[in-house]
């Protein structure tokens, strides 16, 4: 047993690429399950809709089929009658299988349910869709998306990017930003200052972040640098792994006004200055105020 052990580090290496192809396995292999599954329904809601079509079955079909295939098969869960239902609506909503595999078949199913109780519109819904598998979101979070009208705000945020970005960093940046940001879990009064606000935002980080989107990471509040020997504080400063650059927020509790854009213009300068190093985007400066 000696023997074997002797380059330790290359047996290290061995076991822990073995445990990153044994991951990727299971990942792969839960993919392609709950594809598997999705189709499976897809297909059911598929044969009950054409049979209604066909045989002018009514609703009552559903009931009895429910309770039919439950008989058949007791030890597998997803056959009650509202499950049924929902692989109809599932059914009509994406009439083409090809869909089904491509998209709607790569997240959860009760992720599609909740898309289809919650998303009438079939863009926004096929929207949603290609977020979640592009970002991972969890139902809860997608949700969280839906409700707050992510699809109907996005790209919105008043910019200069186009001014002042590459073009693929202007386009990449804009679909990040959204506008309005909604705080309402804050429960902050109409009287509540600036550092309020700030300590707010800071004490609920995780929802903090959940509303800016993905790819926040959170550097610090009153972030401290100093310019010409002079000392000044950034209210909250982000790095964006998207976007691979900071990102600055200046919070105001009151409406817009000329001379926060310079105030800005200043401090992004600045951490370009500091901070950045060559292999990030330049800063991104984010003014969150009352309009």
């Amino acid at each position: 047993m000696a023997e074997l052990f002797k380059g330790g580090s290359e047996y290290e290496r061995f076991l822990r690429d073995l445990k990153e192809r044994i991951r990727s396995a299971q990942v792969r292999a839960a993919v392609s399950v709950n594809r598997e599954l999705v189709l499976l329904y897809w297909h059911i809601g598929r044969e009950i809709l054409v049979r209604q079509q066909q045989q002018g079955w009514g609703a009552k079909v559903i009931t009895k089929l429910a309770k039919d295939l439950k008989a058949a098969f007791p030890e597998m869960k997803g056959l009650s009658r509202t499950n049924l239902l929902y692989m109809r609506a599932f059914a009509e909503a994406y009439p083409d299988e090809q869909i089904v595999q491509q998209s709607a078949g790569q997240i959860p199913w009760f992720h599609n349910c909740t898309l289809l109780d919650r998303v009438k519109d079939p863009d926004a819904r096929m929207w949603y869709v290609e977020q979640t598998i592009k970002r991972g979101w969890s139902r809860a979070t997608l949700i969280h998306q839906i409700d707050r009208g992510s699809y109907q705000h996005q790209g919105e945020a008043l910019t200069n990017f186009k001014a002042t970005l590459s073009q693929s960093q202007s386009d990449l940046a804009q679909q990040v930003l959204r506008d309005p940001y909604n705080f309402d879990f804050l429960n902050l009064g109409k009287q509540a200052q600036e550092r309020d606000l700030e300590n707010a935002l800071v004490s609920h980080i995780r929802e903090f972040l959940l509303e800016l989107g993905m790819g926040f990471a959170f550097i610090g509040s009153q972030f401290p640098i100093q310019v010409s020997g002079k000392d000044f504080r950034i209210d909250l400063l982000f790095y964006h792994f998207r976007l691979h650059c900071f990102v600055v927020v200046d919070l105001k509790t009151v409406e817009f006004t000329p001379e926060f854009s310079g105030k800005m213009n200043f401090y992004v300068s600045a951490i370009d200055e500091i901070l950045r190093s060559p292999q990030d985007n330049p800063t991104i400066g984010i003014i969150l105020c009352k309009t």
